[in-house]
């Protein structure tokens, strides 16, 4: 037989074995025509329609290796980067990757040894995250399916328990076999220095109780973050964003679909945006230190677009308010009459901003607590809005960083100190005097738990009295809920570390069935990488807190929030935003904080008019 018969018989033999195996399935009436026509079939439309018809059938992407790189963050510092590879159809295919910022406070003012003890801390940290993420967790992960979330982030918090029984199980082996070094002669010579040494401490103590006023409750010991623990927030997140890819759907879905038990919701509510204005905190060259960010809300009756637009509106009036060519650097001189008329004629685009903190918002100093609120209420008011109605602000005080341990007392503007109580009465009388502030971030440290109280007792009625510094770490929460957590109206959550995405889902159920709103954050040190948003959407948070409308890993999460908006509106599933509603603590018996109630059972609630509506 010649060799073209032999090729066309073998085709015919694979047509008719073809057309027995989906007779015998019930294939497609398409197919069965194409198989049975009478035309030759090229063997590329057999194969092709044969590849489409079984890969219904085949195995679902698992995956195969994970990949872990340095980079850099938006502030030039180093971070880690997660790649997920997968295999699909039996090839190895990339499916993407998420940056982690880095979870530290940027101090501006710190001493060069603290610098460079920081970096060290970090590059070592990043250098274990790399370990984990290429050699023992890519192959505890290998050939698992990215949407098996809750098993994945349970091996992950397995194998971060482990290492942690490692490292506490080496320090205390290193610490018995130093004690058995020490020789006795050493003990002896080393005691008088001990005993001089306890009394010059014991003076100071001393020194400090006599200035203060009350003695003060000591600084809780700051938790570092385990070295490498942000290998496991990077691999989880990573996993989710894979899993949203593999299913088709967007992250945000992908993460509602997680906590809600795979049942999605038919509508759902984004987060009302907390936009930075102004940075005049410890680190301005003013003398006001207790307003580390002056950020602004827009009302609920606005959608995400329009409230961003309004709060651009009002940060190009500030700028040109703090511009000596408009005489009106002062905001107490400047005219609102006077800036309506200037403002119905052409001008020229404001000047540049000259100095743009890593929040991305502009960082100026002001001598009074007033003259912030007093410059953006002026700016307001020069473009037809009024705070309170129009626009809210709400106030970072970040009060961890002011508090002078040796008086014992809040340094909030230079050379004045202020007690906890009589902090308390200064945020009452600013909050009576400026009713536009619905919200106080930080307001105390999380020692002063019965100042706290106080606070939530006068103001919960009042504003939102949210704790970021003062909470504590996502993953402790969830393993242990009696922890304490200061009486607050919310948690400010931010997404590092050794937090996993079923630990974020799984506080937000704790959060949401109790008095205590949502916000995530980005940090001090943030990346391009957008995912938080969607993390903030599909968890239903209340706020997002994402820094100003300037630098560019900041704006990119503003521009995911209105991409998501427009996609749930043009699908129908965008409901409107919920009513700011704030909680009457005084009205309460039960002052536990986060302790979760019984099910089904719910905490009172104070609920206030809607803020549009005055």
């Amino acid at each position: 037989m010649e060799p073209g018969g032999e090729r066309e018989q073998q085709q015919r033999e694979l047509r008719r074995q073809a057309a027995e195996y989906y007779q015998r399935h019930e294939v497609p009436q398409r197919l069965e025509e194409a198989l049975n026509a009478t035309y030759p079939l090229r063997p590329a439309d057999l194969y092709g329609h044969l590849a489409n018809y079984f890969s219904k059938y085949s195995k679902p992407p698992v995956i195969c290796k994970l990949v872990g790189k340095k980079v850099l963050d938006g502030v030039g510092r180093p971070t880690l980067e997660v790649e997920v590879f997968c295999t699909v159809k039996n090839n190895e295919k990339r499916i993407c990757s998420t940056v982690i910022p880095s979870h530290a406070d940027i101090f501006e003012n710190a001493l060069p040894e603290a610098s460079d003890a920081d970096e060290k801390e970090r590059n070592d940290s990043i250098k274990t995250a790399l370990e984990w993420v290429n050699e023992s967790v890519n192959a505890i992960l290998k050939d698992m399916q990215p949407t098996d979330q809750c098993k994945i982030d349970k091996l992950l918090g397995e194998y971060f328990t482990k290492k942690v029984e490692e490292e506490e199980e080496r320090k205390k082996t290193e610490k018995q076999e130093q004690e058995t070094e020490i020789s006795i002669p050493t003990c002896v010579s080393s005691s008088p220095a001990a005993v001089q040494a306890g009394k010059k401490k014991a003076s100071k103590i001393g020194m400090k109780t006599s200035v203060a006023e009350k003695p003060i409750p000591p600084m809780e010991p700051i938790e570092p973050p385990f070295c490498g623990s942000i290998a496991i927030a990077g691999i989880s997140l990573a996993v989710a964003k894979t899993g949203a890819t593999v299913n088709h759907t967007p992250l945000y879905l992908h993460i509602a679909w997680l906590k809600h038990d795979q049942d999605l919701p038919k509508e759902m509510t984004l987060p009302r945006p907390m936009v930075t204005l102004l940075s005049c905190g410890k680190s301005s060259p003013g003398k006001v230190k207790l307003m580390k960010e002056v950020m602004l809300i827009p009302p609920t009756g606005l959608t995400v677009k329009q409230g961003i637009e309004r709060i651009l509106d009002i940060q190009k009036e500030m700028m040109w308010l703090l511009e000596p060519a408009c005489k009106a650097s002062s905001p107490q001189l400047a005219d609102s009459k006077k800036g309506s008329a200037r403002n119905t004629g052409k001008k020229a685009p404001p000047p540049v901003l000259k100095r743009i903190s890593h929040l991305g918002c502009l960082t100026t100093g002001f001598d009074t607590l007033e003259q912030p609120l007093v410059l953006v209420q002026t700016a307001c008011r020069n473009i037809g809005l009024e705070l309170g109605i129009d626009v809210y602000v709400a106030i970072n005080c970040a009060a961890h960083e002011l508090m002078d341990y040796t008086k014992g007392k809040y340094e909030t503007l230079t050379g004045t100190l202020k007690s906890p109580e009589e902090l308390v009465d200064m945020y009452v009388d600013l909050i009576n005097k400026y009713p536009f502030i619905i919200a106080l971030v930080d307001p105390l440290r999380k020692e002063d738990c019965q100042q706290w109280n106080n606070i939530c007792n006068v103001l919960g009625s009042k504003c939102y009295l949210i704790a970021e510094n003062a909470s504590k770490i996502i993953s402790n929460l969830v393993i242990n809920q009696n922890i304490q957590v200061p009486k607050c109206s919310g948690l400010i959550v931010q997404y590092t570390n050794q937090t996993t995405v079923t630990d974020l889902i799984e506080l937000t159920r704790i959060l949401d069935g109790q008095r205590h709103i949502t916000t995530l954050g980005s940090p001090d040190g943030e990346s391009s990488d957008d995912s938080l948003v969607d993390l903030a959407v599909g968890l239903g948070a209340r706020f997002i807190k994402l820094g100003g409308l300037s630098r560019g890993e900041r704006v990119t999460k503003y521009n995911r929030l209105l991409a998501i908006e427009e996609e749930l509106a043009k699908n129908g599933a965008l409901r409107s935003a919920e009513y700011l509603e704030f909680v009457d603590f005084a009205e309460e018996t039960e002052l536990d904080a986060l302790p979760p109630t019984e099910q089904g059972q719910m905490l009172p609630q104070s609920v206030q008019p809607p803020l549009a509506e005055g």
